[in-house]
């Protein structure tokens, strides 16, 4: 599945569900440069490269949410494909360690570690071309949990799901941790801004303040 909306800060937005488990790879881009950011490639590397192909745009680098291997899985090749570097959160980066040695008990055959080329902390700002965002650290899923926030939209990978919230029973998972993110840093967000999952359909920071039962805990 496709999708290519313009964003209310001009910010275009694709989707591609990749790896085995349909994990959503976004592909973010600037409409006036064609400059664009790839986040959580999870897989199917070469879906991927067939989009940007398609689309002609120019990546100018990957920016992975966290560090588990079906964000991480396709990092590696894409970097070498394009020539661009890899940004996380330094708190992941034992993460993926982690996830690169485990990744055959998910579904994934043998990945390559990528290499992080660049580490994201909180209140940074994502540019490519004329579209910019900030990271919001929003850990709890995992330590070094990043969601990348553009005006009109948030991508969360597996912070929040439509009507769920992400699993905390894993490595440097924390309940408390990832409700304290979701309080702090996602609720005080416009109603009306799209959330973007890591898995599953898009939701609202108002629909799910509304129908999610986890976070009508936190109200």
């Amino acid at each position: 599945m496709s999708r290519f909306p313009v964003k209310m800060n001009q910010v275009r937005i694709a989707q591609k569900v990749v790896g085995p488990l349909a994990t959503n790879c976004y592909i973010l881009s600037c409409p006036d440069t064609l400059a664009s950011i790839i986040v959580d490639p999870g897989g199917d590397p070469d879906v991927i490269v067939a989009f940007v192909g398609e689309m002609q745009l120019e990546p100018v680098e990957i920016v992975c949410t966290h560090g588990h291997s079906d964000h991480i899985a396709a990092v590696a090749p894409l970097c070498r494909y394009f020539g661009i570097g890899f940004a996380l959160h330094e708190s992941d980066r034992r993460i993926v360690k982690l996830s690169v040695r485990e990744a055959p008990l998910w579904g994934h055959h043998r990945i390559e570690e990528p290499v992080i080329t660049r580490t994201i902390t909180a209140g940074e700002t994502i540019s490519f071309g004329k579209v910019s965002g900030t990271v919001l650290h929003t850990p709890g899923h995992t330590p070094g949990h990043v969601s990348l926030y553009f005006k009109g939209s948030v991508l969360v990978g597996d912070t929040i799901f439509a009507g769920s919230i992400g699993r905390t029973d894993l490595e440097g998972g924390d309940l408390k941790t990832l409700l304290h993110s979701i309080r702090t840093e996602l609720l005080p967000l416009p109603d009306e801004t799209l959330v973007y999952c890591g898995h599953g359909p898009d939701t609202t920071i108002g629909g799910e303040r509304h129908a999610n039962p986890f976070i009508n805990e936190l109200l």
